[in-house]
């Protein structure tokens, strides 16, 4: 009986300490979960952030977004627009490919404000906090879109050739 006891009072800081570690990993878990600020990443479905609402990341493949709240991360749509109206906020970065901006008066973007394929329509009072790139037209799209399959295209079309070369029986030189 003594020496359970003795073992007992061994392993108790042990204990208590993976005791300890739990209830920590536990506590980060249930907070990472609790956060209020929703992302969205949608395919084919617009987004729409509510004047009164705060959203994460928002990220739209092949729809829009449409921000009159605000928003504490980026925004990205590709193929779609986005529409910044009056006084919303982005605390990150504002990215278009191959769709519109438009930001309205009053409103915030604090990072980056990138467009591909697209244009950017700022009013005079609208602030972006960091670099500003506007590779305007569709052509850039296309062109971005198109080149790959160009290339491919091309190696195949090499091969095809090659290979009709080394098929063609060669003909001896006539003698002289």
């Amino acid at each position: 009986m003594r020496r359970v006891a003795q073992c007992r009072s061994h392993f108790r800081p042990y204990a208590t300490a993976a005791l300890s570690c739990l209830a920590l990993v536990l506590l980060l878990a249930v907070a990472s979960f609790a956060s209020p600020i929703s992302s969205y990443t949608k395919f084919g479905h617009d987004i729409d952030v509510a004047p009164n609402q705060t959203a994460g990341d928002l990220t739209c493949l092949g729809c829009s977004i449409h921000v009159r709240g605000k928003v504490a991360g980026d925004v990205t749509a590709v193929g779609g627009n986005i529409t910044v109206e009056e006084r919303a906020q982005i605390a990150g970065d504002l990215t278009a490919v191959g769709g519109d901006a438009r930001l309205g008066a009053g409103t915030q973007v604090a990072g980056d404000a990138t467009v591909v394929g697209g244009e950017l329509h700022r009013d005079a009072q609208a602030m972006i906090g960091g670099d500003i790139t506007e590779m305007g037209g569709r052509g850039w799209f296309v062109l971005i879109l198109l080149f790959p399959f160009v290339i491919l295209g091309l190696l195949v079309a090499f091969v095809f050739w090659l290979v009709e070369r080394l098929r063609q029986p060669s003909v001896p030189a006539p003698a002289a």
